[in-house]
């Protein structure tokens, strides 16, 4: 006995009804996957890599004047935790009639200081004690490793800033051998040191 067909309304709504199925398993697939994605895949850090926090900048130095006896006396810039004697290396070290003695080296320096390394025999205060000038003959030549910077003032075309220049080079470097160290000093030129020859002596 054969099974009877079924209607035709009947087979559309037993398809429509799997597809309707299909479609909601499809649906909740991919929901489950959104909910739950796959783990990433981290390549692991080799050796030598900058996983370390970049280091911090070193600290400013300190600027710190440096005079008397030094062979290059001015500013100089040291690091953070420096001592006097790195201040007197950094302008030259000291010159030889440098009295070292009443210097402590071992001192820590700090911005803004004045090291300050006296002549032997300085005198109280820090001013370098010269002996004292004996006053010359009318016409008599003017010794510039004794002369005062008075004395250097009444030189013709000299003034007080270059008189003051001359102290300060005979401070830093010692008595005077000769009239033309003259030409190392600033503002006295070849025609100003012809003009002094025969006025001064060392």
């Amino acid at each position: 006995m054969h099974a009877l067909p079924f209607p035709v309304s009947t087979r559309r709504l037993v398809l429509a009804a799997l597809v309707a199925a299909a479609l909601a398993v499809t649906a909740v697939r991919h929901l489950d996957a959104r909910s739950h994605p796959p783990a990433l895949r981290v390549a692991p850090v080799r050796g030598g890599a900058a996983t370390t926090p970049a280091a911090h900048p070193t600290a400013a130095g300190v600027v710190v004047d440096v005079e008397g006896a030094v062979r290059r006396p001015g500013l100089v810039r040291l690091p953070p935790g420096s001592r006097v004697a790195d201040a007197v290396a950094r302008a030259g070290g000291s010159t030889r009639r440098a009295d070292r003695s009443v210097v402590n080296l071992a001192a820590p320096v700090s911005d803004g200081q004045q090291v300050l390394v006296p002549l032997r025999g300085a005198a109280a205060g820090g001013a370098p004690s010269a002996p004292a000038a004996p006053a010359a003959a009318p016409g008599a030549p003017l010794s510039l490793s004794t002369a005062t910077a008075e004395q250097l003032d009444a030189l013709p075309g000299v003034g007080p800033v270059t008189a003051q220049k001359i102290l300060d080079y005979r401070t830093q470097h010692g008595a005077f051998h000769s009239v033309e160290e003259l030409d190392a000093i600033p503002g006295i030129g070849p025609a100003r040191l012809a003009d002094l020859k025969g006025l001064v002596v060392p």
